[in-house]
């Protein structure tokens, strides 16, 4: 039996044991050390989904591997060590998978992860265990704490989304929103060698990122943020706009400031998703880019790894709170709050 965090429906949950999940020969049991609270986990706890209940939630979780199936081969991975799963459950068979956008996989809308009507939906990680395919599996050295190991999925998500961009050394780009995801492209686009703009209305979050490398910091409520950014700019715009934000209104004005000849990066789902007019004429006049990332693709889940694992990137100052299991309440309450950053559940001592 294990320990897991149930969602019945929304805003309901019970601390339940179920069965431990049954492991295939060619699977790896992980035993879950920690797991961070993702927005999409707040709006699934308050219905704001499309998904089957009841339902096991955590999809940022890592672990150490507990048991292999009789066919994994122990030259990649032994028990007891620190290891992340890919959390795509890809067909490997659609267009998309063999096209190299497993992200997009056509089947994933219709596996266990969102709809089960004969049982648990979900990702799993809010769970003591899971079950995932030792082909999805990346482990991680001793040394590398869990709490950093937790930020696999989210910074993947963020690498996905910068690498759907040709950023050079010393282009302008600009960040709107300073939670925890924009942050993260803070930091990362910092090692592309971009001058960094950060678009964030509170305070906190501006100096936040001034601290993690971004180069200016606008406060929205304040300035024209489309004149600043030109302005910042010479009058061109940014090379690439990564809008982390779901409001409708940002997303249209991230087209604005936009460089002719730019990109800018649909990052966030849009919470209403209400039409979002658009000046397509600048579109068409001076070239502009406009495209979407999700979640990520297997490359850059093994480039965060990398990341992470070389101490070449450190989320720590992105860490809110870490919780207690059992205090998922309180968790929950905390990552839904508009200035928290990353907040982590764990399993036992980390």
């Amino acid at each position: 039996m294990m320990k897991a965090i149930i969602l019945n429906e929304p805003r309901n949950v019970t601390y339940s044991d179920i069965e431990l999940p049954a492991l295939k020969e060619d699977e790896v049991l992980l035993r879950v050390k920690a797991s961070g609270i993702c927005t999409n986990d707040v709006r699934d706890f308050n219905g704001d989904c499309n998904y089957s209940f009841p339902r096991i939630g955590g999809h940022e979780y890592c672990g150490v591997i507990e048991d292999m199936g009789a066919g994994v081969t122990d030259q990649y991975f032994k028990k007891g060590q620190r290891a992340v799963a890919y959390i795509i459950d890809d067909c490997k068979m659609c267009y998309y998978c063999k096209h190299g956008e497993e992200n997009i996989c056509e089947g994933l809308p219709r596996t266990k992860t969102f709809q089960n009507p004969d049982g648990l939906s979900g990702y799993g990680g809010f769970a003591e265990f899971v079950v995932v395919k030792a082909n999805d599996v990346f482990a991680f050295p001793e040394e590398v704490s869990f709490e950093k190991i937790s930020f696999t999925e989210p910074l993947a998500c963020v690498l996905n989304s910068i690498n759907r961009t040709a950023i050079e050394f010393g282009d302008d780009v600009v960040v709107i929103g300073g939670g925890a995801m924009g942050l993260l492209h803070v930091m990362a686009l910092k090692m592309k060698g971009a001058r960094v703009i950060l678009s964030e209305p509170l305070a906190r979050r501006r100096e936040k990122g001034l601290e993690l490398g971004c180069d200016d910091a606008i406060d929205p409520m304040n300035e024209n943020v489309i004149e600043a950014v030109r302005k910042l700019t010479g009058g061109r715009g940014a090379t690439a706009v990564f809008n982390t934000t779901a409001s409708p209104k940002v997303a249209a004005d991230t087209v604005e400031m936009t460089a002719p000849g730019g990109i800018c990066v649909m990052f966030s789902s849009l919470h209403p998703n209400d039409p979002v007019p658009v000046n397509m004429g600048r579109i068409h006049s001076y070239q502009i880019t406009i495209t979407g990332a999700v979640s990520p693709t297997i490359k850059a889940y093994h480039q965060s790894v990398q990341l992470l694992s070389k101490g070449l990137l450190d989320p720590s100052p992105l860490i809110e709170a870490v919780y207690d299991y059992t205090e998922f309440d309180k968790a929950i309450e905390c990552a839904a709050k508009t200035e928290s950053y990353k907040v982590i559940i764990k399993f036992g001592e980390l």
